[in-house]
């Protein structure tokens, strides 16, 4: 029979998309056929899966750390949103609709369907399903009709370990006031306990430990260590940390990104943050940028109001100024759709219906369209025929002038386009840089003389392993392997 064991965290960040992506390669390594599961994702980064859908990237990764290729079955439920109260909801990968959080609320029966449908057909092709919550279970604004936590827990009566971040502090109340905000059957299941991000010595927090298993007669499966410099693609929070201590500042490019307040699939910015020959710098509301010799807009959510954003907040001027002064500029998806003459928005699908001038960098205009593109793509980067695949999520088409000096060669058409004096250009590739090939090629057309591209690849299965060395060593295996098979839940 298939074993079901789900992960929730006593808060957002808590660290529970680690976690399933090292159990994943942990179990993986063992040669059990495990897969990973969110029931309801709401993230802007997103991936393309195997069977043209649209999922979680958290997912993406936790698929990666059990050897599968992403399947829209792993996150049925997503949302994207648009503004503070709506989102773009989607259902086994396809969008469905724009709906406010009312709406949603009252349409969670009807995702629940699908939700189980997901875990169902799982459930006939693997071992094990790793599930992974959302938020924490003790919103209980938001029990009702809750399909991320504890309500899916209960419909596949499955057991779950609770995860909590003692680097924030208050791990014990967090733990606790978790459990006493649980139904007496949702406190039943808790398996136990795994608490992460620990930096001291552990004989300090001992006694604690023996506290918390006595107080609450659940065990605690094991304390992960804070894992410094490690890098799995973010579920959603834009990175804070930018400084690498192993980089070469003598030979480094000044890259600079406007963190958008619909900023989307910023994980493309993540082979550039990690390069250690790069200085690059996540400017937000209020931050002055810095000088850059690269300007990169990445992708958004809500294209005419991130431009707006960009206005309102002086970006406008900045590029002006940083083109005159020979800099080079990269659009990415909705950035790319900003760097051209319009958007047009006729039926409000992100937003009130109408038309917004851009930047006008890039002679083309774009009109969104109700069908979203989800695709993945490969094909050779026409600045040094280098090789690059990635994929699209956009609803967005584009025309005009110039798309005549595209950017990339694809099977049978083109992607992107270059400015005539070779100062900007955009594409709808997300990906555009984990290809070491491609990623050389731009940072040399970018002014990093003799550039070579991260492996970014291979830094992704390395950080993975890291992971999962770290938990096989601090986790009670016998405990979680018992809890896997189906026993002491």
């Amino acid at each position: 029979m298939t074993q079901t064991l789900m992960i929730q965290g006593t808060a957002s960040d808590a660290g529970k998309s680690t976690v399933v992506a090292g159990l994943c390669r942990l179990l993986y390594r063992r040669g059990i056929r495990v897969v990973p599961f969110k029931p309801q994702n709401m993230a802007l980064n997103s991936a393309v899966t195997a069977d043209g859908g649209e999922i979680g990237r958290a997912q993406a990764v936790q698929a990666q750390a059990a050897g599968l290729e992403p399947h829209t079955d792993m996150n049925p439920v997503l949302l994207k949103p648009s503004s503070d109260m709506g989102a773009q909801v989607i259902i086994h990968g396809k969008a469905l609709a724009q709906m406010q959080a009312q709406d949603y609320h009252h349409y969670k029966r009807t995702a629940m369907a699908a939700v189980l449908a997901s875990h169902a057909r799982l459930c006939e092709q693997y071992e094990v399903v790793m599930v992974e919550g959302a938020g924490s279970p003790a919103e209980v604004n938001l029990r009702e009709g809750d399909i991320a936590n504890m309500g899916f827990a209960e419909a596949v009566d499955c057991p779950v370990l609770l995860v909590a971040d003692i680097d924030k502090g208050g791990v014990f109340a967090q733990l606790v006031g978790t459990l006493a905000l649980l139904s007496e059957s949702e406190r039943s299941r808790i398996g136990g306990f795994i608490i992460n991000r620990f930096r001291g010595d552990i004989a300090l927090l001992q006694p604690g430990l023996d506290w918390l298993e006595q107080k609450t007669g659940k065990p605690v499966l094991g304390v992960l260590p804070y894992l410094h410099d490690l890098h799995l693609e973010a579920e959603d929070a834009v990175p804070q940390d930018h400084s690498r201590a192993d980089r070469d500042t003598s030979a480094s490019l000044r890259v600079v990104v406007p963190v958008l307040p619909r900023i989307s699939n910023h994980t493309d910015l993540d082979p550039l943050r990690l390069h250690p020959a790069l200085d690059l710098h996540l400017v937000g509301t209020g931050e002055t940028p810095p000088p850059a010799d690269l300007i990169i807009l990445p992708g958004s959510k809500n294209v005419r109001a991130d431009l707006q954003w960009l206005r309102d907040n002086g970006w406008e001027e900045t590029l002006r100024r940083h083109l005159r002064y020979g800099g080079k500029v990269i659009g990415i998806c909705g950035g790319y759709q900003m760097l051209g003459e319009a958007i047009h928005d006729p039926l409000g699908l992100e937003g009130s219906p109408g038309s917004s001038e851009g930047l006008g960098w890039l002679a083309l205009e774009t009109t969104l369209h109700e069908e979203k593109r989800l695709t993945r793509v490969s094909g050779q980067l026409l600045l040094e025929d280098a090789p690059v695949e990635g994929y699209e999520i956009h609803m967005g088409v584009s025309r005009g002038a110039a798309l005549e000096s595209p950017l990339v060669q694809l099977a049978g058409t083109t992607d992107g386009a270059i400015s005539g004096d070779n100062q900007v250009l955009g594409s709808y590739l997300h990906g555009l840089f984990d290809r070491p090939e491609a990623a050389g090629a731009l940072l040399r057309w970018a002014g990093l003389a003799g550039a070579e591209g991260l492996d970014y690849a291979a830094l992704r299965e390395r950080e993975i392993d890291r992971l999962a060395d770290m938990m096989e060593a601090q986790l009670d295996m016998g405990r979680l392997l018992g809890l896997v098979r189906g026993e002491n839940s």
